[in-house]
């Protein structure tokens, strides 16, 4: 989930990160890792944006990975090999804080081979930085703040200063789900209003991929039952989010009878 949030933000507002990791507000167009020649590395947050002159590779990562030095080199080659004039900047981006000795590799290294690569721990970085752009907003609870709830507070003020209602609601929800790696539940909803998050493009993909897990799930186990039950957990949270019956029967694919049957039990069993 971290990391379709985080390709989400990076592919949405690619400027803002451009101006912090380039120094420079260019203009990036997604490339496909299928543009570059073999099979693309497993990689669950690999994020690669292009303009003229650079190509910008992005990983976020929540744990530490020992695989991330070799792919950032093949990543190079495989870029060299399809765009040898163009510069490439490679950046890693640590989520959590840890005390592994991974998240200090900057580096592949084989016999007379070498690799730089850049490595950002966001608990390391200033969370002024992450408040001058509205793309940088949900990692700003990331980063070397002492008080992650105020840093919250002032990241929702910001972003009701927005115009722009979609970016708002996009925004509102990315900030929730990154700062659930650090802040408790409670303190999330109080700062962060419950209807802009429903409203986002990004909720409503979270929700349609936890769907699909029940469905593959439900076709693996040969049974419509898997299917059936995680329709119904993921109501039952879509119900204490706040989010009506009639909303609840039109994305999980149940009946409105049922979900109001789910609602009353929930009810009776918190009474």
């Amino acid at each position: 989930m971290f990391d379709n949030i985080c390709k989400f933000i990076a592919e949405t507002f690619s400027t803002d990160f451009a101006a912090w990791l380039l120094g420079e507000p260019i203009t990036f167009t997604e490339l496909s890792p299928k543009e570059l020649s073999l099979e693309p590395i497993r990689a669950d947050a690999l994020i690669l944006l292009q303009s003229d002159e650079v190509v910008l590779h992005l990983e976020f990562q929540t744990q530490p990975d020992a695989n991330i030095p070799f792919r950032m080199a093949d990543y190079r080659l495989r870029v060299y090999r399809r765009f040898p004039q163009k510069r490439m900047r490679q950046v890693v981006i640590y989520l959590t804080e840890t005390t592994s000795e991974l998240v200090y590799q900057t580096s592949f290294r084989l016999e007379n081979l070498r690799h730089d690569f850049t490595v950002i721990r966001l608990w390391e970085e200033p969370t002024e930085i992450f408040l001058r752009t509205p793309g940088l907003l949900p990692f700003a609870v990331l980063s070397d703040t002492d008080n992650k709830t105020g840093t919250l507070q002032e990241v929702a003020a910001q972003i009701d200063k927005i115009a722009d209602r979609r970016m708002q609601n996009n925004l509102t929800a990315s900030t929730a789900i990154l700062a659930g790696l650090v802040l408790e539940e409670r303190a999330i909803q109080r700062l962060l209003r419950r209807e802009m998050m429903r409203e986002s493009v990004i909720y409503q993909s979270i929700i349609n991929e936890a769907l699909e897990e029940g469905r593959v799930e439900g076709r693996a186990e040969g049974r419509e039952e898997g299917i059936q039950e995680k329709a119904q957990q993921i109501a039952i949270n879509l119900l204490a989010e706040g989010m009506s019956p009639e909303v609840v029967a039109k994305v999980t694919g149940l009946t409105l009878e049922q979900v109001e049957k789910l609602q009353l039990t929930e009810g009776d069993r918190q009474n």
